[in-house]
């Protein structure tokens, strides 16, 4: 896949990427359009396939009003970071290397910015081991732990510094 084909994403593609979203939502979270637009709006990054509707990464900088447990852990420990709120590919485009060309293009376009860091969470309760696999070749870093959901999920904090 060529970065020509990943498009920015904005408010008017919510309603085409809530589905993709919402079949994923035990991975992230679930959202209607409304809060799907804000954090799109919000975004330091939206960009995605066919508009969001095969892939699409969200990443939000650290000035963002977001209240997320694991965006306000980061900018508790944090000065400047770009945060990934979520990436999600559909079934079909998996083992394409649809994610590692969105991070590649997040990682230019922190670096691009100013910013020496992109950050981002991983379930380790319950487990997603191909999240935690695909970060470690993307050179992620462990940095801290933490149970959220009134102790239903246990996430691990990763970083990757940008060189």
């Amino acid at each position: 896949m060529k970065v020509s084909e990943i498009d920015d994403l904005s408010s008017v593609d919510a309603a085409i990427m809530l589905p993709l979203n919402n079949a994923h939502a035990k991975e992230t979270s679930a959202l209607d359009e409304a809060s799907l637009t804000a954090l799109i709006d919000m975004a330091f990054y939206a960009r995605g396939i066919d508009r969001g509707a095969t892939a699409f990464l969200i990443a939000l900088d650290q000035d963002a009003t977001y209240d997320s447990p694991n965006f306000l852990w980061f900018k508790a420990c944090r000065e400047s970071f770009v945060y990934i709120d979520r990436i999600i590919i559909s079934s079909a485009a998996r083992g394409q290397g649809l994610a590692r060309s969105l991070y590649e293009d997040l990682f230019a376009a922190a670096k691009h910015a100013g910013h020496d860091r992109v950050v981002c969470e991983v379930n380790i309760d319950p487990p997603n081991r191909v999240s935690e696999a695909f970060h470690a070749t993307m050179g992620f870093r462990a940095v801290g732990e933490a149970t959220i959901r009134n102790a239903t999920k246990t996430v691990r904090y990763l970083e990757r510094v940008l060189g």
